[in-house]
């Protein structure tokens, strides 16, 4: 577990200032993980929307370094938690603990209370501890034997995943996955990126290239904006028109849920802040429709694992295609 390594003066009081203080964060996640532009910069649409991230992708390709790098670049208290098959609710959630001085109960916080957790290899955990886990990212806070416990704010989860090896493995259930924002892959890097690694890579470790460059108030600040954005009737009726579209094809057996519907429109809204406007428009949406639904959908065929995330991405592209776009 690591702390805060610094606090900056939260300031961002209009979209035009909110682009380079989202830049300054994907550029920090970059530093990371080289040649992942896209990914970081859909990383920091997430974070800043108020989502939940899955990471699915093989071993190796930056997973852990990317979460650990975003929540240094943020300033975020970090814990890493992995998921094996023996973990118990209490290991990530806390527990209370009796003191024999004041013979008492005192609550102990588990890991989960730090602001960006990373949950690594979600599922090899048992269902337990993965509705825990779900449960707590959907309502903020924690109940243990009666009393609440708050998480802090803000709290973001990073889960992986990998998306070949099932051996041993609890999948998530589809209705679980709907409690992430987004979904993405990093994908090895490309010849060139991975040559320089090659080449440079042993000199020193890639988090210490990353600096803090935003703090929790920032942030805070952030998604305080990206709520305000204006996301006119029209479309707000175009992301409804393209639910409606995903619950009657032919081939998707479950669509978009409701909560899908908010977290495309939260995350539409965010993507607004990048082109500095304060207001959404249907590009804005499509630009972020694929990693928002793509995990949600669940299909009529038997393909399962990244064919399916890959067909389901094929139909909501064929579905953005057919569904009018208000002008």
């Amino acid at each position: 577990m690591t702390q805060p390594a610094r606090v900056l003066a939260a300031d961002v009081p209009s979209p035009a200032s909110a682009r380079p203080a989202m830049e300054r964060i994907a550029a920090e996640l970059g530093r990371a993980v080289e040649g992942k532009e896209a990914q970081a910069r859909l990383v920091t649409t997430c974070l800043v929307s108020g989502g939940h991230l899955l990471l699915e992708d093989v071993p190796g390709v930056g997973k852990t370094t990317l979460a650990e790098a975003l929540a240094r670049a943020c300033g975020l208290s970090f814990a890493r938690v992995q998921f094996t098959a023996d973990l118990m609710p209490a290991d990530i959630l806390g527990a209370q603990v009796f003191h024999a001085q004041t013979a008492t109960f005192q609550f102990r916080p588990g890991p989960l209370f730090r602001q960006l957790v990373l949950a690594d290899e979600l599922n090899r955990a048992p269902p337990r501890t993965q509705s825990a886990l779900l449960e707590a990212m959907a309502q903020g806070q924690v109940s243990l034997d009666g009393s609440t416990h708050a998480l802090p704010a803000p709290f973001t989860v990073v889960a992986t995943q990998n998306p070949v090896d099932f051996s041993g493995t609890y999948p998530l259930p589809d209705s679980q996955l709907d409690r992430f924002m987004v979904r993405l892959s990093l994908g090895h890097p490309a010849a060139d990126v991975e040559a320089r690694l090659l080449a440079t890579r042993g000199r020193a470790p890639p988090l210490d290239a990353v600096k803090g460059v935003s703090s929790p108030e920032e942030l805070a600040a952030l998604r305080a904006l990206s709520a305000e954005q204006r996301l006119d009737a029209s479309v707000a009726e175009y992301v409804v028109r393209l639910a409606r579209a995903t619950r009657e094809h032919g081939d998707i057996e479950r669509g978009a849920s409701t909560r899908a519907v908010l977290a495309l429109g939260a995350a539409a809204r965010t993507q607004a802040l990048w082109e500095a406007r304060d207001f959404v428009t249907p590009g804005d949406v499509r630009a972020v429709l694929v990693p928002c639904w793509a995990h949600r959908v669940l299909l009529r065929s038997a393909v399962q694992g990244v064919a399916a995330r890959d067909e389901a991405a094929h139909l909501l592209e064929e579905l953005v295609r057919k569904v009018p776009a208000p002008r």
